[in-house]
């Protein structure tokens, strides 16, 4: 099982970044490194949360995404990019989502899974779980701090500017009470 893990851990640290994005969130990168340099551990997606603006669809594809902000934002900023996709993107159906880091980790045996996720789930990361045992043991940590609303509906905004003054200003604190947690899970591989 050894020899599996350290080569499939080798073969897939080697592929490219298949995600949208294709690059790791500055905020998340140093944990990825040390989480990949360990000996029991390795990633194989992450996002160090993220406020995201898409179209209200159940199928995920191409254009779901309508804008992505991976640092804290200002309601200018949010506003001026909302009006973009107003006048621009004829989007029917739009909703507003903030989600809470998540992390995928393969891990080497059942017992360092156990030992990080009982980590994990003291830092805050309450949503986390082994999430297959089939070839690899993946550990899905994952935090709790979300916001989800509908925003748009006939290509109109719903809600009122004092609202999304309301709402960016939760999301902020949000999103940086999720960086504070990747911050102290950086402790469980330096030490």
């Amino acid at each position: 099982m050894e020899y599996n893990f350290n080569q499939r851990k080798k073969d897939v640290l080697e592929k490219s970044d298949k995600s949208s994005k294709q690059s790791w969130d500055k905020k998340i990168i140093e944990l990825c490194n040390l989480i990949n340099s360990s000996e029991n551990y390795y990633t194989t997606s992450s996002c160090a949360g993220r406020v995201v603006l898409m179209k209200d669809e159940e199928k995920k594809g191409e254009g779901l995404f309508l804008k992505v902000w991976h640092d804290e934002i200002n309601f200018e900023i949010f506003k001026n990019e909302l009006n973009k996709i107003i006048e621009h993107d004829f989007t029917p159906k739009g909703k507003f989502k903030l989600e809470s880091p998540i992390i995928h980790i393969v891990c080497k045996n059942l017992e360092s899974a156990l030992e990080l996720l009982e980590f994990a789930k003291y830092l805050g990361f309450r949503r986390s779980g082994i999430s297959s045992f089939s070839r690899n043991i993946i550990l899905e940590l994952n935090s709790t701090e979300k916001i989800e609303f509908p925003i748009i509906e006939k290509n109109k905004v719903l809600v009122d500017d004092e609202f999304f003054k309301i709402v960016l200003g939760k999301s902020n604190f949000f999103l940086e009470r999720g960086w504070r947690k990747i911050e102290k899970l950086k402790n469980f591989f330096e030490n």
